[in-house]
């Protein structure tokens, strides 16, 4: 849809924003400078919002804040933000009569002029993201990140032209109700994550399927062969399938013997050439390199490849003090995540940290990861008992083996990885878990961790 019928139509509308945060404070303003009539409601009060409620007033939108923020829910659009349930029965209410309930990223959708790759999974989307716009950028395309990383991309729609490309990292939060597709788009894994939002299983997988089942004849869809989830899709895909698999050589894609990575049966590049460790990222080199062959140059695939040093919190190296090496792996919120980075990738003896907030997802799978490679575990947070379970309750854990001890936060965790860490040893913060018992995100709760690090003596 052409971008100024849009805000045509929006005009003298009321439009209401739902939740106060780092995607809707620019759209508010936007809307109200495209003569929308803005209302903004979110469950803290005023004092509660800081800055953003001083600018709000400042704006003079109307504000319904406080526990009966959604009380009288009548405007005619209602922008959700993405931590937002989809099925909250005030929402269901407004969709039953006739209101327009939407997110920012289905607009953006709408409204993009130029090509889109979107990525989703449970794990490593958000690295896969990154090669691939570092892709992109490195064949002179003029890329806008955005979505689940960095920034929201609507506020920007005016200077987004048809030549350049969109790249955006996608939730289920903000799939499950999307109505359009990307032009490429990509599934790095699935596994069990946020079923403290989702009612199920089955309703985290039908979000991320979104991704891929509005698209058409004319699009990509790149799917990880390896995992049985996202390996089942396949016949549902309506466009140009591609998978990636380091098992068996796919018949559309990207294959990896161990040694070499191959594009098609041809070789591309070595595993040794990718500057990025562990075999995770192997994989998320796969999946970027499916979603953008043919529009990216090889040899510009492999210089970035060989030159990108990896995004903030992910497996990240802080220092060395003592012969101990500690890194930062907060990015690391689901089980899965942890057992395919941190306790995949670190040969040495491992001092991890663990736990975080409960997202109700099992924790059995990191029990034996754990005793095969951890000797001191240091358990934080609400699910630190679910993983002591775990570790304790399979069969390869042994007395001591590792070492549990129990912190009550960051800062002794990290007092404690000190003392069980020696010379030659790693200490890992990965956490299995969300951050939001103790953190807003798990981006403040990797930085505390290095600020910690960064002053020991």
């Amino acid at each position: 849809m052409d971008k100024e019928r849009f805000f045509q139509e929006v005009r003298g509308r009321r439009v209401a924003f739902c939740g106060v945060g780092r995607s809707h404070m620019p759209l508010i303003e936007l809307f109200q400078d495209r003569g929308a009539v803005v209302s903004v409601r979110d469950r803290r009060n005023l004092s509660e919002l800081g800055e953003n409620g001083e600018k709000l007033r400042a704006l003079g939108v109307a504000l319904h804040l406080g526990e009966d923020y959604l009380r009288d829910l009548s405007e005619d659009v209602i922008f959700r933000t993405p931590g937002m349930k989809f099925h909250l029965p005030e929402l269901e209410e407004a969709r039953k009569r006739g209101q327009t309930v939407t997110s920012e990223m289905e607009v953006f959708f709408r409204l993009c002029p130029c090509k889109i790759y979107a990525v989703t999974g449970s794990d490593g989307k958000t690295t896969t993201t990154t090669i691939l716009s570092e892709f992109l950028k490195a064949q002179g395309k003029t890329v806008h990140l955005g979505g689940n990383i960095g920034k929201p991309l609507l506020p920007e729609i005016d200077g987004i032209r048809p030549e350049d490309v969109a790249v955006v990292e996608l939730s289920s939060f903000q799939l499950i109700s999307m109505g359009s597709g990307p032009d490429v788009a990509v599934v790095t894994n699935l596994a069990p994550n946020h079923l403290d939002v989702h009612k199920d299983m089955a309703e985290y997988v039908e979000a991320k399927k979104n991704i891929f089942l509005h698209q058409d004849g004319f699009s990509r869809t790149v799917l990880n062969a390896d995992n049985e989830i996202t390996a089942g899709f396949q016949g549902e895909v309506r466009g140009d399938c591609w998978t990636f698999s380091r098992r068996k050589r796919p018949a559309r894609g990207v294959f990896c013997d161990g040694q070499a990575v191959y594009v098609n049966g041809e070789k591309l590049l070595a595993v040794d050439e990718i500057k990025l460790p562990g075999w995770h990222n192997v994989e998320n080199y796969m999946a970027a390199i499916a979603a953008v062959w043919g529009d990216v140059d090889p040899e510009n695939m492999r210089r970035v490849a060989a030159e990108f040093g990896g995004v903030e919190h992910r497996m990240e190296f802080v220092r060395e003090l003592d012969g101990v090496k500690y890194y930062n792996d907060s990015i690391a919120s689901s089980p899965s995540r942890t057992i395919s980075g941190t306790l995949s990738f670190y040969k040495e003896n491992l001092v991890l940290i663990c736990g975080g907030y409960d997202k109700h997802i099992p924790y059995d799978p990191l029990g034996p990861a754990i005793c095969q490679r951890v000797k001191a575990l240091i358990l934080m947070g609400d699910t630190g008992p679910k993983i002591r379970r775990a570790v304790e309750n399979c069969g390869e854990y042994r007395p001591g083996k590792p070492e549990i001890h129990e912190a009550r936060d960051m800062a002794q965790a990290v007092e404690l990885a000190r003392r069980a860490a020696e010379p030659g040893d790693v200490v890992s913060l990965s956490p299995a878990s969300a951050s939001f018992d103790l953190y807003p995100g798990f981006e403040v709760r990797g930085r505390h961790f290095k600020e910690i690090v960064n002053r020991l003596e």
